[in-house]
């Protein structure tokens, strides 16, 4: 009986423990609450935009056809890659980044519809990711997709394009 007993004491006594608070963990300190600052690249949406950097800086255009919201592989390609600093970095020097959206939720006017579609054939893309690559006047200069490895395996595969234009 004085088993049962204690057993019941205890049982309360843990309950109210954590019911006040006394076995919590101490508050994080904000700094560790506060997620780091994502990686920025400068994504153009508009075609004659893009080109017109693109003969200026004499750089190609990297155009990322993709569903943002609903394609799993985008998602991953621009979590994995897109988003991260060194592909930002890289970015900045080796090409003019253009995005050619296709997402099933977030809006777009009709005309950039219109222009992604447009783009969609005029290049026959067919899946998503597609990554081409196109000089200054919107010739095709390499194709690629999502790469394993991280931003460092898909810039070395992107360079392997970059190296024949």
């Amino acid at each position: 009986m004085r088993i049962i007993v204690l057993v019941i004491v205890v049982g309360v006594a843990l309950a109210a423990s954590v019911a006040f608070g006394v076995f919590r963990s101490p508050p994080a300190p904000a700094i560790m609450l506060q997620a780091a600052p994502a990686a920025s690249a400068d994504w153009l949406t508009d075609y004659p935009q893009a080109l017109k950097r693109a003969a200026e800086k004499q750089l190609p255009i990297l155009a990322d056809f993709t569903g943002s919201d609903w394609c799993g592989t985008c998602i991953a390609l621009k979590k994995e890659v897109f988003n991260t600093p060194e592909f930002a970095a890289w970015a900045s020097q080796h090409v003019i980044l253009l995005e050619v959206d296709f997402p099933n939720e977030a809006p777009q006017t009709a005309a950039l519809k219109q222009q992604n579609l447009q783009l969609e054939t005029t290049f026959s893309v067919d899946q998503y990711p597609t990554i081409l690559f196109l000089d200054a006047t919107g010739k095709k200069i390499g194709q690629t997709g999502y790469v394993v490895g991280g931003p460092q395996a898909w810039i070395a595969a992107a360079e392997k394009f970059l190296a024949g234009k």
